[in-house]
């Protein structure tokens, strides 16, 4: 049904963000009194210089009223605000309690609601949602012959095959809902996106239930006075994702699953776990029973296999495929990234798939997808021809990511008493506590930090870096701050080419494969860290 200020009213009254309707001296709640209410609107903007004849405008954020400067000239229909401008615009405006929640509720109207058509599936956790997201993208992708889209903090594909690089990790609502709309209208059955904890901050995901939520796993992250004020913030919103659901997907080890459980049990939302299992995992604890199990197949880690056991929850382990309780949903997966943790995010993506109704024999046929999946700037490994040198890009840019880095490399290389240097940077003008939470994560096990710029906005360069690095308590240990990043990969690499007499991994982090950096609320082109490595390195392709 075409949206209309008569039901876009209607719709606001029904979730009580209605205040109410003004049009100069006209203040009512009845539409009826707006002489053309019922005529539908052509276009739906949260930009005024979007505005066309027949646009919605809704006002959200940083607005001044002289953005209204001759808007009627172009033809507003109607705005939408939390506060009335009739000494600025004739236009009909439908005053509300929340600008963020009208624009989710809204949009999706007018987009004719196509989240009712496609299986949504949403990923939430401080790590590893781009990679499980691409993962599940992968597997369904396989079961249904390419009907599977994709929101991520890296692309958006709206055709199963076109991958087109984002802006944000989970997108502004109107923008959610015009994609939504667009792969529906391209075939699409499934979509697989990622939601911040931002999302739910600032009501990008309003009034949208998932087929399928997941909650990956919380540590602290993302606390600023832009963002949260406290990891309880923080975890709070990230919990909305459990009400939010039809079924939930749940690390079975995860720090507050049982807090999880409980939002769970609250909303009647039924749950499907899942687990890494290694021995170093069940050293450190007793582990939980989880639906989903991934274990490696050798003591290098090389391949794993998946198993699944519907009577988890009832307490029964899935400790081998041999097991009455338990079948197995893949053998000798091997993927294409690096780290025991994305063996995790895999056992993630599986249990998605069985959430979502996926047949575990399509599963068993299709997980050959998975392990040819690579997210581009996510534990990318080059190998240096000139030195007995190694290089790792990854997004990693918090104590849990940065940890799980250097636990790889320590599995990984070991025993080779390898020489890390470590290339870092941090946000500017939020996630204080990244800065301090980096270096400890990391001091202890590099030789060598490197600081420099990444996505510092207002604050300069040399601010953080000198900030960051007086965070270091290891006597001795070696740190350099460049602020050009470009020049700081350079430096690493010709530093490791100095230290020949040992093998060398270079960690460059926090950036990934963006070829961009943002500076005073600008992106700023660049040419990124993989093809900056690629380049020096002088090869042309990545190397496993």
């Amino acid at each position: 049904m075409a949206l209309s200020l008569a039901s876009a009213a209607q719709l606001l009254k029904e979730h009580h963000l209605l205040r109410e309707i003004v049009q100069g001296k006209c203040w009512t709640l009845k539409a009826s009194d707006i002489e053309g209410c019922e005529e539908p609107f052509e276009s739906i903007s949260y930009d005024t210089r979007q505005v066309c004849p027949g646009t919605l405008l809704v006002v959200k954020g940083r607005f001044h009223k002289e953005y209204l400067q001759d808007i009627d000239a172009k033809g507003l229909a109607c705005y939408v605000a939390c506060e009335e401008y009739s000494n600025v615009t004739n236009a009909p405006g439908l005053i509300v309690n929340d600008a963020g929640k009208a624009l989710a509720l809204l949009s999706a109207e007018f987009y004719d609601r196509p989240q009712d058509k496609l299986t949504v599936i949403g990923i939430t956790g401080t790590k590893g949602k781009t990679t499980t997201a691409y993962f599940t993208q992968a597997l369904l992708n396989t079961v249904s012959g390419g009907k599977a889209a994709l929101f991520s903090s890296v692309d958006n594909c709206l055709d199963g095959q076109t991958y087109e690089e984002s802006d944000l990790t989970t997108p502004e609502s109107l923008d959610a809902f015009r994609m939504m709309n667009t792969a529906v209208r391209n075939g699409m059955k499934y979509l697989v996106m990622e939601v911040s904890s931002q999302a739910y901050k600032v009501n990008r995901v309003y009034g949208l239930t998932f087929d399928v939520g997941a909650f990956l796993n919380i540590s602290p992250d993302h606390i600023s006075p832009i963002e949260h004020p406290s990891f309880e913030d923080y975890l709070y919103c990230k919990r909305q994702i459990v009400g939010n659901s039809r079924q939930l997907v749940l690390n079975a080890d995860h720090s507050y699953a049982a807090l999880i459980r409980q939002d769970a049990a609250a909303f009647n939302v039924p749950i499907t776990t899942f687990a890494l299992r290694t021995d170093e995992t069940a050293a450190v604890n007793q582990p939980a029973p989880a639906n989903v199990t991934i274990r490696p197949d050798d003591a290098d880690h090389q391949s794993f296999t998946a198993i699944r056991s519907d009577k988890a929850l009832d307490g029964a382990h899935c400790t081998d495929s041999r097991d009455t309780n338990c079948e197995t949903l893949a053998d000798g997966i091997s993927l294409s990234m690096l780290g025991d943790f994305n063996y995790a995010n895999a056992a993630a993506a599986l249990a998605i798939a069985c959430a979502a109704g996926i047949n575990v024999a399509d599963i068993f046929q299709s997980v050959t997808s998975v392990e040819k999946v690579r997210v581009a700037g996510r534990m990318e490994q080059f190998a240096d021809p000139q030195s007995n040198t190694v290089a790792i890009v990854d997004y990693a840019h918090n104590f849990a990511s940065i940890k799980a880095v250097l636990d790889f490399v320590d599995s990984r290389y070991g025993p080779q008493n390898p020489r890390i240097t470590l290339v870092t940077g941090s946000a500017g003008n939020k996630a204080y506590d990244r800065r301090k939470e980096i270096v400890q994560a990391a001091q202890d096990r590099v030789e060598h930090f490197i600081f420099t710029g990444e996505d510092t906005d207002d604050e300069p360069i040399i601010d953080i870096c000198m900030q960051m690095q007086s965070y270091i308590t290891v006597p001795d240990r070696a740190s350099t701050i460049i602020s050009d990043r470009t020049t700081a990969i350079s430096n690493a690499v010709h530093d490791a080419r100095a230290h020949a007499d040992r093998f060398n991994v270079i960690l460059i982090v926090g950036k990934g494969n963006e070829r961009w950096i943002k500076a005073h609320k600008k992106h700023v082109p660049f040419e990124g860290d993989d093809r900056i490595i690629e380049r020096l390195f002088n090869i042309g392709q990545q190397q496993d």
